[in-house]
């Protein structure tokens, strides 16, 4: 009878530790790096994964949204999954959180490329704890199979939710997170923004949002300004579908009038819903930039998946895409 070659637990685990990320560059302890995890909606396409946006600054790994795909990019910026500090969810759509299982689950593992310690921390709307209790719910024969089979330890299964007000919530370190609310519509409330700073610097999240003054008034002075844009042809904007859509979302000519107020070093469009139809092409990426131009002659770029910016105390350095 033939036999596999026997290979030990131990060899095995080994092998399994040793998928680590790779460190091409790596984050020092005064950096402030914001990389663009993920710029897409809930459209599946390659190029653009679900929205997630990483902070790095402080020595803290901040995540701010957790959409499709978001495990994989957080390797790819050289990030074991259980070294993200917290979570920040802008709002509770499926396309801002459809990743956070994976990162809950994949990242209690003990595995290299894994390895959390301690609770899930998570800071997000009303409905937050209740998403989080369900997904206990739906993936308890997961979890009480992998701690009885693999002696994983159950606290770092839990989660810690805080429900988001308005205001300051999170200090640590010097690193600062304010969150504000947001207009994404009458029926989407609550949604927030956040703002991230630390020793004089900043980056401002908009989540999904309709034009927002109170967007406005806490990213004032922001260093980096990352916002949504959403947009279609004249001649789709009479159909009902496209309407309901667009009435949630930022325009690009809306978007540089923020961009104006606020002046930010730098701003970047990201969570892009440009939509279309067979007979109707979606708007482009650069007649974007041009739109936006009607109303801000700033800098301003159009985001793109793993796109990393390097924030200094008097300018946000673009870098370069790193290699997967």
């Amino acid at each position: 009878m033939n036999t596999l070659p026997s290979v030990s637990l131990g060899l095995l685990m080994l092998a399994w530790q040793a998928l680590l990320p790779v460190q091409a560059q790596p984050v020092t302890v005064d950096e402030f790096r914001v990389t663009l995890l993920g710029t897409g909606s809930p459209a599946p396409v390659m190029r653009r994964f679900g929205p997630g946006v990483l902070v790095q600054v402080g020595g803290k790994n901040l995540l701010i949204d957790a959409g499709r795909g978001v495990t994989q990019r957080l390797m790819q910026s050289g990030l074991r999954l259980g070294q993200v500090d917290a979570v920040f969810l802008t709002h509770l759509h499926s396309d801002h959180v459809v990743g956070l299982p994976d990162l809950w689950l994949t990242g209690w593992l003990e595995a290299g490329f894994a390895q959390r310690k301690g609770p899930f921390v998570v800071y997000g709307p009303e409905g937050t704890q209740a998403l989080l209790d369900g997904l206990t719910q739906a993936y308890s024969w997961d979890i009480q199979a992998r701690i009885a089979d693999q002696n994983l330890d159950p606290n770092s299964i839990k989660s810690q939710v805080t429900r988001l007000k308005e205001g300051l919530v999170y200090e640590l370190d010097g690193v600062k997170v304010t969150a504000f609310e947001v207009d994404h519509g009458e029926l989407l409330k609550p949604a927030f923004g956040f703002r991230v700073d630390h020793a004089g610097r900043s980056v401002t999240v908009s989540g999904d949002t309709r034009f927002s003054e109170n967007l406005i008034k806490h990213a004032s002075g922001t260093d980096l300004l990352i916002h949504q844009v959403a947009a279609a042809r004249e001649e789709l904007l009479k159909l009902p579908a496209f309407k309901v859509i667009l009435a949630h979302h930022t325009s690009p000519e809306e978007a540089g009038t923020v961009f104006e107020r606020v002046k930010p070093k730098l701003a970047v469009f990201y969570h892009f819903v440009l939509l279309g139809t067979p007979n109707v092409p979606a708007v482009t990426e650069p007649e974007v930039l041009a739109l936006a131009k009607r109303t801000y002659a700033g800098p301003m770029l159009i985001g793109e998946d793993r796109m990393a910016f390097q924030i200094t105390t008097d300018q946000v350095i673009s870098m370069p895409i790193a290699k997967p």
